[in-house]
């Protein structure tokens, strides 16, 4: 074997080398020339498993990936080891994707948020496969005793090209396993041309488990003595027990106990509240419904989303009095200088995450051992440790979290309160035991997506540009200091960014009821008026909205040079340019029937969508295609893109049509799927994705492209009947969906 493909490397540069820092990635051992690492070495290479990092294995069994991030239906269970794949040479047929343990010394970061998974694990997970290849390939020419300059990777064997002798990776897990460390000098990752696996199209490695009803996610786990609870909480934020039946319930035939539990004065880790623990569901279903719990509201929420408004009309006609928290320029005095003044108030509603598994989750605490397993359904499974080992009083240490798939997350289960009452269950009951919520619990204790008002204010010149903007922002707050989570926002917010005078002021509203973050947090709401008002501009202009949009980019830059998740004025021209040749812009239309146009940027992806819209006179109306176009960089699994794309459209379309969380009194008046209605099949319309498969690090696809489905709808609808909508939803506004059609 060459010299120059052996190494010995200092702990240092071992960590610079896997780029444990950057994503999370520790290779299994450092070996050197020592007598210690010898001895390691031999043992490795009796248990014939190679396994050059934390990601990987490959034995006379089998290549085995581990998929280290959850998968929520996002897909990265089959994108993350196709990185690895990738690099490694390995046909993908050769491959067993399982998930990984949750480890944060193993595996780093483990979360499932941001759309970023992808963009953390580009270059480590790629950089993983390509040591173990070049390990294998000199494991084979040593077992040949010819250079590594003969021998190349390919589909699962190392060939010698001279001779065309190959072997399989199986069979080279001993010897591989005894190679050294390549210096990451010698690595090369694969130019994007060279690529044979990512871009394609893979199928989900769990699909046929899914569709064949495999014992996948939390509500299929069953161990041993398990017992079944249900926990009743406060239908108003901060309420807490004040009285409870608990006689009756503990009669009831099945049930096994019934207790109350305070609460650790957190809403994301314990809520006062009522466990309820039976030896079956049907017993556990029945004994909550013959409850009865006095709440004590004294310090409970009163929100009321009609008296919000009110409140907010106040607030708007006091603009001056309220804090200005973004300023660039002159924005008050170019509008008033302007040729054009225009002003619009928009407004959207509280949205529920109504993901489609309602939180489920399933604990064993081992008395004996003061130890916690959990089988969570969560975004964050490290933060669900924390929390349950704050619940229990105990160290993290002592919790093992196991991760099934996710019904379904969209945000909601970046919190973990469902995993603090499993545990204080658990604890008190000393089984197993399965803690399910129905429905109404996900839509009455949901960390909701914020309302918001936005009182917008621009000018136009004798040349249809924007002199100035003003945004004057109505918001919520739990303490009057800071916006409620997800309800806050920047001044630079997509394509104010590129005016030179605007102003952004915030008032701030009382709000005690839990928010969160929602599929593009910010974002899903604040391109509705913003991309909408854009589109009212153009027309007062009298420009076709696409040039006017373009005009605005300039240049092709990056808004801020040192900043590459920052917008990117040419790839964001990009994609408005192929969106609208793809709709055909410009072409004739019957009446009644129009396309709208809406960018939006978010999570370092830029997107544009045209949707093609039919409105009649009585309000309905018909979707018949959208056509998106993205640039995320270099697409992993163009299967898993496509539908991270078309379900953004589809969930956006939902929430824009039919979707609001209203609260009276501090209670949430929507408490299923009959009030809170889901996108049907027949309303769904065609969607054709489109990418620009640029040389930028790739970013994320699992939220960028819902921002703009709404502006662009509702901009549709203007072109189709002159209708100005600058209300969600839609069906507030007397509007409703029909089939598509063409």
């Amino acid at each position: 074997m060459s010299d120059s493909r052996v190494v010995h490397l200092d702990r240092r540069q071992f960590l610079r080398l896997t780029g444990q820092a950057g994503g999370g990635l520790m290779l299994a051992a450092v070996l050197s020339n020592t007598a210690e690492a010898t001895s390691s070495v031999n043992a490795l290479a009796t248990d014939a498993v190679f396994t050059p990092s934390a990601v990987l294995q490959i034995s006379a069994a089998g290549i085995v990936l581990y998929a280290t991030q959850p998968e929520i239906g996002q897909g990265v269970k089959t994108s993350l080891p196709m990185l690895i794949a990738e690099e490694l040479e390995v046909a993908w047929q050769d491959v067993e994707v399982r998930q990984s343990e949750i480890d944060m010394e193993r595996f780093g970061r483990q979360a499932a948020g941001g759309s970023t998974a992808i963009w953390r694990a580009w270059d480590p997970l790629r950089r993983a496969g390509a040591v173990a290849r070049e390990m294998l390939i000199a494991g084979a020419a040593s077992r040949w005793g010819v250079s590594v300059d003969q021998c190349v990777a390919r589909d699962s064997h190392v060939i010698h090209t001279p001779s065309n002798r190959r072997i399989h990776y199986r069979q080279l897990a001993s010897v591989a396993q005894r190679m050294v460390l390549p210096a990451s000098n010698t690595i090369s990752l694969k130019a994007k041309s060279q690529y044979r696996l990512l871009g394609t199209r893979v199928g989900g490695v769990d699909n046929l488990s899914v569709v064949t009803g495999a014992k996948l996610f939390a509500s299929d786990v069953y161990l041993p003595k398990m017992v079944h609870a249900m926990y009743v909480r406060s239908p108003v934020a901060g309420g807490r027990v004040a009285e409870v039946n608990l006689d009756v319930i503990r009669g009831l035939s099945g049930v096994l106990d019934v207790f109350v539990l305070e609460g650790n004065g957190e809403d994301t880790e314990l809520r006062s509240g009522v466990a309820i623990i039976a030896k079956d569901t049907w017993s556990v279903w029945q004994a909550r419904k013959r409850l009865q719990i006095e709440w004590d509201t004294t310090d409970a929420a009163t929100d009321d989303w009609q008296a919000a408004l009110v409140a907010a009309e106040q607030k708007l006609a006091e603009t001056g009095r309220a804090r200005i928290v973004g300023e660039r320029g002159e924005a008050e005095a170019m509008i008033k200088r302007s040729t054009q003044q225009l002003a619009s108030t928009y407004r959207y509603a509280f949205l529920s995450h109504a993901q489609l598994e309602p939180q489920c989750c399933v604990a064993h605490y081992h008395e004996d051992e003061g130890r916690l397993e959990v089988w969570a359904p969560t975004q964050t499974p490290q933060r669900a440790m924390t929390v349950a080992a704050k619940v229990l009083g105990i160290e993290e240490k002592k919790i093992t979290v196991h991760q099934p798939r996710v019904g379904g997350g969209f945000g909601r289960r970046l919190m973990n309160d469902y995993v603090g009452e499993v545990a204080a269950i658990a604890r008190r009951v000393g089984h197993p035991v399965k803690l399910q919520w129905t429905r109404e619990d996900d839509m009455n204790n949901d960390f909701l997506r914020a309302g918001g008002i936005h009182a917008l204010r621009a000018g136009l010149d004798a040349e249809g540009q924007i002199t100035g903007w003003q945004n004057h922002f109505v918001t919520f707050s739990p303490d009057g200091e800071r916006p409620v989570t997800g309800g806050d926002l920047k001044n630079d917010t997509d394509f104010v960014q590129l005016l030179e005078h605007t102003q952004l002021r915030r008032s701030m509203l009382p709000w005690r009821s839990s928010c969160g973050f929602w599929r593009a947090p910010g974002s899903s709401a604040v391109a509705f008026p913003l991309q909408s008002f854009l589109h009212e501009l153009a027309v007062a202009a009298n420009k076709d909205h696409r040039d006017f949009l373009l005009g605005l980019l300039g240049e092709s830059r990056w808004l801020e040079p040192d900043n590459r998740n920052a917008l990117h004025t040419g790839r964001a021209a990009g994609v408005i340019r192929l969106a609208t040749e793809k709709a055909g812009w410009g072409r004739q239309l019957p009446p009644g029937r129009a396309l709208g146009l809406a960018f939006y940027f978010s999570h370092a992806t830029h997107v544009a969508e045209v949707a093609e819209v039919s409105v009649d006179a009585n309000k309905n109306i018909t979707v018949h295609r959208v056509v998106v176009a993205v640039d995320a960089g270099p697409i992993v699994n163009l299967s898993s893109a496509e539908s991270q794309v078309q379900g953004s459209v589809v969930d956006g379309l939902s929430a824009m049509m039919g979707q609001k969380i209203t609260h009276e009194a501090g209670r949430v008046r929507e408490q299923n799927f009959d009030n809170y209605p889901l996108l049907r099949m027949p309303a769904a319309p065609e969607i054709e994705v489109h990418f620009i498969e640029s040389d930028f690090i790739p970013s994320g696809l699992g939220e960028p492209a819902l921002p703009p489905v709404a502006p662009a709808v509702c901009n549709a609808i203007f072109n189709a009947s002159g209708q100005r909508v600058r209300s969600l939803p839609l069906r507030e506004e007397g509007y409703s969906m029909t089939a598509s059609r063409s």
